[in-house]
């Protein structure tokens, strides 16, 4: 009966440092034109600011930077919507033509894959060296 609960309570450790590990990795960094793939997952998009746009006009007051293709034919979309914009300052000029890394969960508009920004954090400016391929 010993042996039992101290196999139980092994397996029972074992299972816990193993979630805790899971829970620390990085998501996988991925090309632009890969998110697709990813639809639902969190993970890091890596690709150079083709197009911007701040449409004011619109509902939520959207930025829109789509990476590595320019707007229309976009392959992938980082939004930041209104009410997180100040703490941008201005990102469609800030990020314009820059490689950046936009990390978190990829959803879809239209059929295109995107991740919605709230935070700086989320964006990292990269050197073109640095660039996944």
């Amino acid at each position: 009966m010993k042996t039992l609960r101290a196999v139980a309570l092994f397996l029972g450790l074992v299972g816990f440092g193993t979630y805790g590990i899971s829970q620390t990795t990085k998501p996988p960094t991925i090309t632009p034109d890969k998110a697709k793939e990813h639809i639902g997952e969190t993970a890091t998009v890596c690709g150079k600011v083709a197009s911007t746009r701040y449409a004011a006009p619109l509902r939520g007051s959207p930025t829109f930077l789509n990476l590595d293709r320019p707007y229309p034919h976009h392959v992938f979309t980082v939004v930041i919507w209104g009410e997180d914009r100040s703490k941008f300052d201005k990102p469609e000029v800030t990020y314009r033509g820059q490689l950046i890394c936009v990390t978190g969960k990829i959803g879809s508009y239209r059929g295109i894959p995107q991740i919605v920004v709230r935070d700086p954090k989320q964006i990292e400016v990269r050197k073109e060296e640095d660039r996944p391929r």
